[in-house]
């Protein structure tokens, strides 16, 4: 009977927060192939210059869309952002999710990979709350393509937070108005060994970075460097 209990409790317990790990491990691996394939996208992608002065960048790798009509979407990913008030190297990265609706006619569905540059020191603020609506909260917009295209479009100037997507292997600007930016708490949590406030990951970054998230904070360090 004890040994039939104690099967029991490796199963309801210890299985899933295996698989919970292996899932964030998997998202922010994915997350970092995201960065670096954009590292080698050819001159018509995202502007180098603006890569370079992101405070923050974020990835939601295979964010999903489901549209019948009215459209929804759901992903998971990670941002990391610079350390000593934008002046340092990018520390640990905070676990996000974002979810959203769109209206107008669209059928269909796909997955698509999501980049968000963070662009001013107040941007990263909007990371420390519950919750951020893109386009109420904080101003987002698409952002300009083209290694070679000005930093100081209207749109790069007025906005927090630039926005790209990629489907079929191509980065293009993309709207996220109305979709909601939260930390993913149980995912942190995980990641980390224990409750972390996401001050102590955007603000801070004092925590030591963990083993399956290095990968990805060096593709930012690397894609962000100007090199």
């Amino acid at each position: 009977m004890c040994v039939l209990l104690a099967v029991v409790f490796i199963v309801i317990f210890i299985v899933p927060a295996v698989a919970i790990e292996d899932k964030i491990a998997d998202r922010l691996w994915e997350s970092s192939k995201v960065v670096d394939e954009l590292i080698q996208a050819p001159d018509s992608e995202i502007p180098k210059p603006l890569l370079k002065r992101a405070e923050c960048v974020a990835v939601i790798p295979g964010l999903k869309k489901a549209a019948l009509g009215f459209g929804g979407q759901l992903g998971r990913g990670a941002v990391s952002c610079k350390k000593n008030a934008g002046n340092g190297p990018f520390g640990p990265p905070a676990m996000i999710s974002i979810t959203g609706g769109s209206f107008g006619f669209q059928i269909g569905g796909q997955e698509t990979d999501v980049v968000m540059l963070f662009m001013t020191p107040d941007s990263l603020k909007h990371l420390l709350r519950d919750k951020v609506t893109l386009g109420v909260d904080a101003s987002a917009a698409a952002g300009p393509k083209g290694r070679d295209a000005s930093a100081d479009t209207t749109a790069t100037m007025r906005s927090e937070i630039l926005v790209y997507s990629r489907a079929r292997g191509a980065f293009a600007g993309i709207s996220l108005q109305g979709a909601v930016l939260r930390p993913d708490k149980d995912a942190n949590q995980n990641l980390y060994s224990r409750q972390v406030d996401v001050r102590e990951l955007v603000e801070k970054g004092d925590l030591p970075i963990p083993e399956p998230a290095r990968k990805f904070v060096q593709s930012v360090s690397q894609a962000t460097s100007g090199k």
